[in-house]
């Protein structure tokens, strides 16, 4: 069992959108696709994969704000976040405008998941879990196999999440860091929502926010 992984930079937030790619279907799921639509379908193309799905960590702007443009063009469905992200789904237009977005309408995806909910990929699945904090209704898509997560605004490579946005909270994001994802193991690779890759064992090391040595 394997998959591939592309990383597209996308918006002004330079937002890791992911392509992730099921070796033995070809089939695929688009992570995030916050924007720049083209470049992402080039990547798509480039990886010669049939996008399968959508699937979203959290209703950012950044995140989701093209993911029903893509979901129309592309007749796929929308998998995920958590429904206490509805809010911010609604709330597109107005986040868009204010930051210069190019425009986006409210939608609502196709599925809403949970703990302990899968994501199918091909002939592959995905872990769901919830970690709310950065948003109420953050998720993180974890493959087992290849021991790799996709983290969304959960956790970066020395940094956390912002929790100072509607609905954030911080002990929230520390109990998600800590209860939820850190159990899985140092091994495990991590795909942030922007910047580069880390390992959790190398966050509970060394990043200043979470690491074991702030928690005794």
């Amino acid at each position: 069992m394997s998959i591939q992984c592309t990383i597209v930079p996308v918006t002004q937030y330079q937002q890791n959108c992911s392509i992730i790619k099921c070796d033995a279907t070809s089939k695929a799921a688009i992570v995030d696709p916050g924007g720049d639509i083209d470049r992402i379908l080039g990547a798509v193309e480039s990886m010669q994969a049939t996008v399968e799905k959508i699937i979203l960590t959290h209703a950012h702007m950044d995140h989701c704000a093209a993911s029903d443009v893509l979901r129309q063009r592309l007749e796929v469905p929308i998998e995920g976040p958590h429904k206490e992200d509805e809010f911010w789904l609604q709330a597109l237009p107005e986040a868009c405008q204010m930051a210069g977005f190019p425009p986006a309408q409210p939608f609502v995806p196709d599925r809403w998941l949970d703990q302990g909910d899968t994501v199918t990929l091909g002939e592959q699945t995905l872990q769901v879990l919830h970690c709310p904090g950065h948003t109420p209704g953050h998720v993180v898509f974890l493959y087992e196999p290849q021991r790799v997560a996709w983290v969304g605004d959960v956790i970066f490579q020395g940094s956390i999440g912002r929790t100072d946005f509607p609905r954030g909270n911080h002990q929230e994001l520390v109990d998600s860091i800590r209860q939820r994802l850190f159990p899985l193991g140092d091994d495990i690779t991590f795909i942030p929502g922007h910047g580069p890759t880390s390992t959790f064992g190398q966050e509970r090391q060394t990043n200043p926010f979470v690491a074991d040595s702030r928690y005794g």
